[in-house]
């Protein structure tokens, strides 16, 4: 489900990625839903989930690891954190 999500926004140009460029949206309150990969680090779990609580965003942990959901999301580098642009 959350995989044919980011392929469905990545088309339509809604999808941020990386770790600062998502917190950065977060921050002026821009994403509705951030999706983890397994392996991201803690103290970039923590980060999110605090703005997430604060801008009253989803956070969804993928059983992915950042290896692919760098590759769901085609870029040839690996991918921890990635955003959900509100429309």
């Amino acid at each position: 489900m959350a995989v044919s999500e980011i392929k469905n926004n990545l088309k339509n140009k809604r999808i941020v990625l990386g770790t600062n460029l998502t917190l950065k949206n977060l921050k002026l309150g821009t994403v509705s839903k951030v999706f983890l990969s397994s392996n991201c680090p803690e103290n970039v779990k923590k980060d999110v989930n605090y703005y997430c609580k604060l801008s009253d965003c989803s956070v969804e942990n993928l059983k992915l690891p950042n290896e692919e959901l760098g590759v769901v999301c085609r870029k040839p580098f690996s991918v921890s954190v990635v955003g959900l642009l509100k429309q």
